[in-house]
């Protein structure tokens, strides 16, 4: 029996502040925060994403975020690339649609963390998925939910995934 073809899951990760959240949220929050992170999941050489557009796919690197501050190895997956974009396909139309999207509660991180979890069966970094949580615990993130719950936030140079004719 042959072993299956294994192909490398990476998080790309990166801070929307450039770095603004390090140095203000001290004063703003009263607590540090290392950045306001978005993360993508690269596997068979392309990079996935969601935001408020839906869920998006571009090379890797290829959003007008530029390269990620930082990326992670997840792990690896023998998932191929016909069944991920099934999979991308039917979180598209059911978890993951556009009007699905919300800044603090279903998030590019929410998409991240579960499409790790289904290529690795890990998760991704707690200081991700905890950062919404950490901001609205503080007195100024509750004054500022009402604004920062309006935000939608699509990272431009991506194109759609899983939309049948080009649909949106």
């Amino acid at each position: 029996m042959e072993p299956p073809n294994l192909y490398p899951v990476k998080l790309y990760v990166y801070d929307l502040s450039k770095g603004l959240a390090r140095r203000l949220s001290p004063i703003m929050l009263g607590k540090q925060l290392e950045g306001i992170w978005h993360t993508s999941i690269v596997v068979h050489k392309d990079e996935f994403f969601f935001g408020s557009g839906g869920i998006s796919s571009c090379p890797p690197g290829g959003t007008l975020l530029g390269p990620p501050d930082s990326v992670v190895d997840v792990g690896s997956t023998e998932v191929t690339e016909e069944l991920f974009l099934e999979y991308l396909s039917s979180l598209g139309e059911s978890l993951f649609r556009s009007e699905a999207y919300n800044l603090f509660e279903h998030n590019c991180n929410t998409f991240t963390n579960e499409v790790a979890q289904f290529l690795t069966g890990r998760k991704i970094p707690s200081y991700i998925t905890d950062l919404p949580s950490e901001i609205l615990s503080t007195p100024f993130g509750q004054a500022l939910r009402p604004l920062l719950d309006s935000i939608q936030i699509q990272p431009p140079g991506g194109s759609p995934v899983g939309r049948p004719n080009g649909q949106s």
